[in-house]
């Protein structure tokens, strides 16, 4: 699959090592860079050093030197670079492709990778993987890739009472997506081509402390037909990658218990076919992310995501004979109801976290998280039971699906990005419940509006039943705008899905408005079907439904506003 998906992108490296996107698309500055980090992992899973009549070390070489001199230089960009140089040979004197390149550029990456600088979030991996490549290389006497590594997790201490990884730079932090899961691997696969295995070894029970956190969430996380992370920003295909490596890993280096084993091994095997099934045209062998039908992150075009994939897959690849996989039919235990909060964080100040729940029964199975969204609001990161094929919303913009929008004058606000006093338990029959106050109101631009009103939010479960409720207090007399909350119908991708994923059936969500105390009325049915702003990550959105009150409501004091809203969607299963 790898020699596959390189094979209809290499001819997209450029003479000058730059990468031409697809039609429609621009490059990104650390495009370069994710290349040549592909094309290492590709000789170190083959030992071939040509593919459909191109030479590897050659378009390596190419890539390397174009990220280097990229302007202003991409620093993620400089990271997978220089990791790709070093699968070649941690040894300068036997590394075919650092002897290709020119010693302006080899004068370069020593000066590049001599660059300190200092990250709160994500990008402080990068750092890791610099220093390994600077210490590798004999560019720098003193290693400093231990003491990266504890100041990466001192800050993720700092910010998350549970050790997740809060990838927000400012503002109300809690920003916990799935940046976390790619740091840890990313930073796994740094160590892995570290020249000194005594610091990998040293190292790994440092960073098993915290990548136990997110693999002990997969059984629970991941659905039946093998969606893996569904929430915040870049999920789609890097959904599926970063938990495929995540596991992968942590088999390969005796992090999952033997007994714990086939229930990995069964996720692994989901997670797979999901992502294969989904996401890459079989016909032609490569991966495709974008369509008349779907799309995916902002900012990840389709080469970027078709080099990371051949880069994953070469890793698996290496990695599935180290861990050597079952090849029989996996042992499954049968799926039990459960419900279950993961804490992200809990503090006076912020509790975060995602709610995950699975109905045996009827098979639906979703996340809703309570994080930040970093930057601006999309629905990705929004409270609601985030569940693609029955519960659906568009990628890249915002809308209030599932949840109340208050708007007082020009101030937006969702009860999403933070909680407090989150609880979660038994109901009556075996019901699940997860609820959570807002003492304060938030905007969309994740300020908190002080002294305007608070909101509590419960969520309730019984099987395929859920049911909502959302009640306002106001502190002092204050005019609502607007109320709105939305509902987004959409269908999985015509052409890549999984036989037995989950798809609205012909009655949709039976969604009932049991309680509105702001009045809203269901405005008519927008079809959206041709409109290329509302897609997913795993199909087209059809309809948008609104429930709105468009006139000012003068909210008072002592009175409670309360909106609850139930669903019993139609499941049906697409073939």
């Amino acid at each position: 699959m790898a020699r596959s998906i390189l094979g209809h992108n290499l001819d997209s490296i450029q003479p000058d090592g730059t990468i031409k996107p697809i039609d429609g698309e621009t490059s990104r500055a650390d495009e370069p860079g994710h290349v040549a980090f592909a094309l290492g992992e590709y000789y170190r899973a083959t030992g071939e050093t040509t593919l459909d009549g191109y030479d590897i070390v050659d378009l390596a070489a190419r890539t390397i030197t174009a990220q280097m001199f990229t302007e202003p230089a991409a620093e993620n960009g400089l990271a997978y670079a220089s990791l790709g140089l070093l699968c070649f040979g941690p040894s300068k004197e036997r590394n075919p492709v650092w002897e290709r390149l020119v010693p302006e550029t080899q004068e370069r990456i020593d000066k590049s990778l001599l660059h300190r600088s200092d990250y709160d979030n994500h990008w402080q991996a990068f750092n890791v993987a610099k220093a390994v490549a600077r210490f590798s290389f004999g560019l720098s006497k003193k290693d400093e890739t231990s003491r990266l590594i504890e100041r990466f997790v001192d800050r993720v201490n700092q910010t998350s009472s549970n050790g997740f990884v809060d990838d927000a730079t400012g503002g109300i932090g809690g920003n916990f997506n799935l940046y976390g899961v790619m740091a840890l691997v990313f930073m796994r696969s740094a160590l892995q081509l570290h020249a000194n295995s005594g610091v990998r070894d040293r190292k790994l029970p440092t960073l098993r402390t915290y990548a136990e956190k997110y693999i002990k969430m997969m059984p629970d996380l991941v659905r039946a037909d093998g969606l893996g992370w569904a929430f915040g920003r870049a999920s789609g295909a890097y959904g599926q990658m970063h938990c495929i490596s995540l596991i992968l890993q942590g088999l390969r280096d005796g992090w999952i218990n033997e007994d714990q084993k086939p229930k990995y091994f069964d996720v692994l095997r989901r997670l797979f076919l999901f992502f294969y099934q989904t996401y890459l045209d079989q016909e032609h062998g490569f991966l495709d992310v974008r369509d008349a039908e779907r799309t995916a992150s902002a900012g990840h075009t389709t080469r970027l995501s078709n080099f990371d994939a051949a880069r994953y897959l070469c890793q698996w690849s290496r990695l599935a004979k180290a861990v050597q996989l079952p090849t029989g039919p996996a042992k499954v235990e049968p799926p039990r109801t459960t419900g279950r909060f993961v804490i992200f964080d809990k503090s006076n100040r912020k509790e975060q976290g995602v709610f995950l729940y699975r109905d045996a029964g009827s098979g639906l199975h979703f996340q809703i998280p309570l994080i930040a969204a970093g930057g601006a609001a999309t629905s990705d990161s929004l409270p609601f039971p985030h569940c693609p094929g029955i519960f659906d919303w568009p990628n890249n913009v915002y809308a209030p699906i599932m949840i109340p929008e208050l708007t007082f004058g020009e101030k937006v606000t969702v009860p999403a990005f933070y909680g407090r006093n989150c609880v979660t338990g038994l109901g009556l029959r075996r019901s699940f419940f997860f609820r959570y106050d807002q003492p304060e109101l938030i905007t969309t631009e994740q300020e908190l509006l002080k002294g305007v009103g608070s909101v509590k939010v419960q969520w309730n479960f019984a099987g395929p039943q859920i049911s909502a409720e959302f009640a306002y207090t106001v502190k002092q007399q204050v005019q609502l705008d607007r109320f709105r909350l939305m509902l987004a119908i959409a269908a999985p991708h015509s052409k890549y899905h999984v036989g037995g994923s989950l798809a609205l059936g012909p009655e949709g969500h039976r969604c009932t408005v049991t309680k509105d105390d702001f009045q809203g009325i269901w405005q008519e049915t927008e079809v959206v079907t041709n409109d290329p702003t509302y897609r997913t990550n795993y199909g087209k959105i059809h309809y948008l439904q609104t429930l709105e009150r468009d006139h000012p409501l003068i909210m008072r004091p002592g009175n409670v506003y309360r909106v609850a809203i139930s669903f019993e969607p139609d499941i049906a299963e697409v073939d």
